[in-house]
């Protein structure tokens, strides 16, 4: 029995149409592609520490190709990711006991916060942080994040901003080495490089600890960074804070001056 014309043509169109590509594989252990897997690179054991280490993970963030806490989680025993937009009571039982806690963020005029290098000699240490608490998201969601988590967190943490390290420009290898994330300011790092900064101070044998992450993360960003087909332009080294404040000043003044184009969008003097 012949087929009908019409299902002639689709038979032949299907036949003469490419395969559909597979899903790329993914290794089970460091569930990253196999092209980038960084089981090499991991802790044969994870790391043990002291602290206890949580990730407030946006959930935008969570699925995010270059996101770091998934490694970071993978390298230390003591760490968790909680996906979530804020931190609440009921949301972890650790937390939820009040433990001595610091938490990650740059400071505001709102809420000041204590410099991690002098983190040893203020008030904050004299009961060590049993908690180490980090957000990951966009700078954009990370602020939202602290603020909505503060009125938990004033209970019991104590906020730390991290030191600007003048050795990487910028502030991050991520800037100094390959440049995978633009961060909007200096002192921007990623997660997994500020979890680790931190640890180097509040751990006893920290320098070992942060060695061994930075490493890790090392690995990672120049693994990824061979499939970049246009790497973005590093930014300029961190400008001294009055000349960084005075050009945001003027680029505020600048935006505003400037016409819409009801065309294209596009602004023009």
């Amino acid at each position: 029995m012949m087929e009908p014309e019409e299902d002639i043509r689709s038979s032949e169109s299907a036949a003469a149409d490419p395969p559909p590509r597979g899903a790329r594989p993914i290794c089970s252990n460091c569930t990253r592609p196999g092209p980038v897997c960084l089981c090499h690179s991991l802790p044969a054991q994870p790391i043990k520490t002291q602290t206890q280490i949580i990730i407030l993970h946006h959930p935008h963030e969570a699925n995010h190709k270059l996101s770091t806490t998934p490694i970071l989680t993978k390298c230390l025993s003591n760490s968790t990711a909680i996906v979530a937009r804020k931190l609440k009571p009921g949301l972890s039982p650790l937390l939820d006991q009040s433990p001595p806690a610091i938490y990650l963020f740059p400071p505001t005029k709102a809420s000041p916060a204590v410099s991690l290098s002098d983190l040893p000699s203020s008030p904050v240490s004299k009961h060590s942080p049993r908690v180490l608490i980090a957000f990951d998201a966009t700078w954009k969601h990370a602020r939202e994040m602290v603020k909505a988590s503060e009125g938990f967190l004033s209970t019991f943490a104590s906020r730390v901003c991290l030191d600007v390290d003048e050795s990487a420009s910028g502030g991050s290898i991520y800037d100094s080495e390959l440049v995978l994330r633009k961060e909007p300011f200096g002192g921007c790092v990623s997660t997994m490089e500020a979890v680790a900064r931190a640890l180097g101070v509040i751990e006893p044998n920290g320098v070992e600890i942060e060695a061994r992450l930075i490493r890790v993360l090392r690995d990672m960003v120049a693994s990824q960074a061979r499939y970049l087909k246009t790497p973005a332009k590093p930014r300029p080294k961190l400008l001294k804070k009055g000349k960084e404040k005075q050009r945001l000043k003027n680029e505020s003044k600048s935006e505003s001056v400037a016409e819409s184009d009801p065309i294209s969008g596009h602004r023009q003097l």
